[in-house]
């Protein structure tokens, strides 16, 4: 008992996390495999309903919760929630040096906690700003500043309240409305695919987050060595890079945009949107019902750009094999229809060109700007190019 009582209070928030989405995967499972579900299933929003009732409260925090799992473009809150118990079972696992941790969490740096904190505080600033845009009964890029610069702010410079709310603030104050105005102002009327916009806000105010940064070093300087949290337990067995690990990276990539790249965190945001797509396929996907389709071409392409790229996941440690899947391929399916000819092919020329691309780029920046810049700027490029070419080559129609 004493133990547990000096605990950190940081660890109760992953815990909380976790226990919070395995019990609601658990009761509304055993409603699904009992039957007793089938009448208030019938009843369960899908995302037009959603989407035209964001005055109701519960729509507006089924939207914000959404927000959580939008960067996988599944928009909706059981995977949000899948994603969040996953990660904090992850971090606990790796906290506890369990062997079944997976691919370290956040990349081994201890800091996943203050990494989802600052997260969902830009989250709930940038709806605390921005949420007014959603009036117009289209969809908006709100949820950009969970899956950008908070995180990353917090990778780069570390633990601590100060860099974790500022890092939020800026996310809200500049990620946002730099999205917000690409997709409206230059997505929209040019017909483009709005994660352009998504990513190009993104990497746009990032940079001017990270000058600010360095022109005023107090935003981000840590206060107390307090604050700071142990790193995390990282098991010393070296990558065989064979077929195990293969497919376990493939299945890590599903929760890398976040920061996570942890299979734990991927296998609760996949549990959930396809409990999601069971109990209503309009909900998850934006109502598309081309969830099954996206989630095929999401894995075909990180396991094509793993295979491909394995030399320098050997030689590198880390490289951006995810990309595809929260740009390239769920674009193409959500555009051009799920046929297994835009399937394949937006798969495959994804994982060809987007990591070296934003590898290239990432490499190339200055050292107190976080790499994931050139992720993004590579996600808006390859969209940009490979969706017309897929459209000539396979005649696929809108």
């Amino acid at each position: 008992m004493d133990n547990f009582i000096e605990r950190p209070r940081s660890t109760f928030i992953p815990l909380f996390l976790m226990c919070l989405g395995i019990s609601l995967f658990t009761s509304v499972g055993i409603e699904v495999i009992s039957g007793r579900a089938e009448g208030w299933l019938q009843r369960w929003p899908d995302y037009a309903h959603m989407l035209g009732h964001l005055d109701e409260p519960m729509a507006r925090l089924r939207w914000i919760v959404g927000d959580i799992s939008e960067v996988a473009f599944y928009k909706h809150e059981l995977p949000a929630l899948g994603l969040l118990a996953g990660a904090a079972l992850a971090h606990w696992a790796s906290r506890n040096g369990k062997r079944w941790q997976g691919f370290a969490i956040s990349y081994g740096t201890g800091l996943w906690p203050w990494l989802v904190i600052s997260s969902l505080l830009g989250l709930l600033f940038s709806h605390a700003l921005w949420g007014w845009t959603l009036s117009t009964g289209t969809w908006q890029p709100t949820f950009v500043a969970f899956v950008s610069l908070p995180a990353a702010m917090v990778l780069l410079f570390g633990a601590g309240w100060k860099v974790a709310i500022n890092g939020a603030l800026l996310g809200a104050l500049l990620v946002t409305p730099a999205s917000l105005l690409l997709v409206n102002y230059l997505c929209y009327p040019l017909q483009l695919p709005v994660v352009i916009g998504n990513v190009g806000g993104m990497a746009i105010a990032s940079v001017l987050a990270f000058m600010l940064c360095r022109r005023h070093p107090i935003l981000m300087q840590s206060t107390s060595a307090a604050e700071s949290l142990p790193t995390a337990t990282v098991l010393a067995t070296k990558p065989d890079y064979g077929v195990l690990w293969t497919f376990r990276r493939v299945l890590a990539d599903f929760s890398e945009a976040p920061f996570f790249g942890n299979e734990l965190a991927s296998l609760g945001l996949l549990l959930g949107v396809l409990l999601a797509y069971a109990i209503s396929p309009s909900g998850p996907a934006y109502g598309s019902q081309l969830l099954i389709e996206m989630i095929a071409g999401q894995a075909l392409a990180s396991f094509i750009g793993v295979l491909f790229w394995r030399h320098q996941w050997r030689r590198l440690g880390w490289y951006p094999t995810y990309i595809p899947i929260v740009s390239v391929v769920p674009a193409a399916v959500l555009t051009l229809g799920g046929s297994w000819q835009v399937i394949v092919l937006s798969a495959t020329l994804g994982a060809l060109m987007a990591p070296p691309l934003a590898h290239a780029i990432s490499r190339r920046l200055p050292s107190h700007m976080h790499g994931y810049i050139g992720n993004v700027l590579s996600m808006a490029v390859c969209t940009l190019a490979i969706i017309p070419f897929t459209r000539l080559i396979t005649g696929a129609t809108p």
